[in-house]
């Protein structure tokens, strides 16, 4: 885009929803993104015409205007324009003179901006504050002040809801951590890297790889049994990773399931009365599925540190990540 003068831009929003690539769990280069790279051609400062953002994007002009055009539902020059047009009109909005940003955002002169400006808006440019300066777009995606995009979200239906998101990235998480944590030796598994490490004070002390990851799946035993009404579950002695894995893919599934359900039906904020604890305690679902993924965090965190030291590399665990590949 004419006048940028950072190359840091990024896209909001709904972008294709996992973790950066990987090679046999190895953290890896994220994978690549075609739109991303032709978004950033399309807008790139020192692309002035599609040739610029072709050779920028190492495709031909044919053939690079015909992949916007598609993935975008819009031609590039079109896109370009129109998304420069949008952040004229934002910093004509924030007090910038007509002439500055008619200069920076690359047209000819003064006069020819104000003539694109009142056909793509209908109002010159003097009356910018009275309009919203998202124009009409057919894929969605617009100028985000500073310098960045905004992909609106398609279609009419339900959001997706964060604690889904976030319930279902645990999950994920996990499975990977101790798939990672599989690489270790018994005696790396149960070594007691941290003495005395306690999470929470009636799960007892933490203190090795296998110990942390068994207490993310344990929580989940515990909580689904109250809320289920089952009996208080036998905590199982250290396992190993592949026994631990198979008992994570059983609760994890129960777990899901019953945070989708509740959901669904508008009931998360249900009160349990906890008869398993001494004396007996009230906890509304969301505020047990929210102690859930904290302390899950938490611990992952805590064997990704632990696995490190013991030479096992780990992604970071974000979700952002985790979403990119999903």
């Amino acid at each position: 885009m004419p006048g940028t003068k950072s190359k840091n831009r990024h896209v909001h929003g709904r972008s294709p929803p996992s973790y950066s690539n990987t090679v046999s769990g190895q953290p890896g280069a994220p994978r690549r993104d075609r739109l991303r790279e032709l978004l950033d051609a399309v807008i790139d400062a020192d692309n002035s015409d599609v040739a610029d953002m072709a050779r920028n994007s190492f495709a031909s002009e044919f053939h690079f205007s015909r992949q916007v055009s598609r993935l975008t539902g819009e031609p590039p020059a079109a896109l370009r324009r129109r998304v420069m047009l949008e952040r004229a009109a934002w910093r004509l909005q924030c007090g910038e003179g007509v002439t500055a940003v008619a200069a920076d955002e690359g047209w000819s002169s003064s006069e020819v901006f104000s003539r694109a400006f009142r056909r793509a808006y209908g109002v010159p440019p003097s009356r910018a504050a009275d309009v919203d300066f998202w124009l009409d777009a057919p894929n969605g995606l617009h100028f985000h002040p500073p310098e960045s995009l905004w992909l609106r979200r398609a279609g009419e239906g339900e959001p997706p809801e964060v604690s889904q998101l976030m319930v279902s990235h645990d999950v994920a998480d996990t499975e990977y951590l101790i798939d990672r944590a599989a690489a270790l030796t018994e005696e790396l598994w149960a070594r007691p890297l941290a003495p005395g490490q306690v999470v929470l004070e009636w799960d007892g002390e933490e203190s090795s790889v296998g110990a942390v990851l068994g207490a993310i799946v344990w929580s989940k035993h515990v909580w689904l049994a109250s809320i289920e009404g089952r009996d208080q579950p036998v905590r199982a002695a250290l396992r190993s990773a592949a026994e631990l894995a198979d008992d994570h893919r059983s609760v994890s599934a129960r777990w899901t399931s019953m945070v989708a359900d509740y959901s669904e039906r508008g009931r998360l904020a249900d009160t349990v009365i906890d008869a398993l604890c001494d004396p007996p305690e009230s906890f509304q679902l969301y505020g047990i599925v929210a102690h859930v993924l904290t302390y899950s965090a938490h611990r992952r965190g805590l064997a990704r540190a632990m696995l490190g030291r013991l030479g096992v590399p780990t992604t970071w665990g974000d979700p952002l990540d985790w979403m990119r590949g999903n």
